[in-house]
């Protein structure tokens, strides 16, 4: 398996491009907006120019890497890669349509995997004739530096399709785990759930945003604190998935805490508002 396609060429469809690169694959990276491909392009090019001021790597590997990389906005041009990964939106339906879309495009032996952070895989694969080669491959921000790859199977995913995404994760150097289809699979199901308590903690005024994200900084050895790195992910993106596991479980325990609703409806949407739960 040499050809890869990256769809979507935004912060984690570049980071993948760019490992997949760096792995000795002939990267495919498509998208449908040209200027978010060139920013993508951009991107990558700006990590392989830090690596090489570093020293991490040489100018004539970095341009190696590079060239591998193909930046395209026709999807016709995937129909000969071996792997599909998308890294769209996080909504099913635009998901489903890409996948629909691609399962006429590429040859029959194209496994298509989402790096969905915690959508239904099962419902993707129903899109598609094919639904024995469709996996999760969700990777981490930011991907050149993240050593995790979760790997899930849907309801009708082939040990084939399994065995090749686990192989893959380990020539991209990254540790993979296994995990079944679930809402928000493992990470996310336990990373959500700490981070909407801490929203609570702070609403109900039992301590104050610096001193819950100090406690678990210096208390429970976090290179971040939970409200901090609710902003970093931004507070519309962290209601949205808090609200999917919730709806998706009809658990009253995973329900989002209500301060949380009101800095979303309030536009302080963390980091990129400029004003979250700090300032910015």
């Amino acid at each position: 398996m040499r050809k890869i396609a990256v769809v979507g060429a935004g912060t984690m469809g570049n980071g993948i491009a760019q490992v997949a690169a760096e792995a000795g694959h002939e990267v495919t990276l498509f998208d449908k907006n040209p200027d978010g491909l060139e920013r993508g392009i951009k991107r990558i090019e700006q990590t392989l120019t830090r690596n090489v001021e570093k020293g991490k790597v040489d100018q004539s590997v970095a341009d190696q890497i590079r060239n591998r990389i193909h930046p395209t906005s026709t999807i016709d041009d995937l129909k000969d890669v071996d792997f599909v990964m998308e890294a769209i939106i996080e909504q099913i339906e635009p998901k489903k349509e890409l996948f629909t879309e691609l399962d006429q495009i590429c040859k029959p032996s194209t496994i298509f995997a989402s790096n969905t952070s915690g959508l239904s895989i099962t419902e993707m694969a129903s899109a598609v004739n094919r639904s024995g080669q469709v996996i999760g491959m969700h990777f981490f921000n930011p991907v050149p530096v993240m050593q995790l790859v979760e790997i899930i199977r849907g309801e009708q995913t082939s040990d084939d399709t399994f065995q090749a995404a686990h192989e893959l994760a380990e020539e991209f150097h990254k540790v993979a785990i296994s995990v079944k289809e679930a809402p928000l699979f493992a990470v996310n199901r336990i990373l959500t759930p700490m981070i909407n308590e801490a929203i609570f903690v702070l609403g109900e005024g039992i301590a104050s945003a610096e001193d819950i994200d100090k406690a678990m900084m210096l208390g429970a050895s976090h290179p971040i604190g939970p409200l901090a790195l609710a902003d970093l992910i931004g507070l519309d993106t962290m209601l949205f998935v808090a609200e999917t596991l919730y709806n998706e479980t009809n658990d009253s325990k995973y329900r989002p805490a209500p301060l949380l609703k009101k800095y979303v409806r309030g536009g302080r949407l963390g980091r990129k508002s400029g004003e979250g739960f700090f300032k910015y």
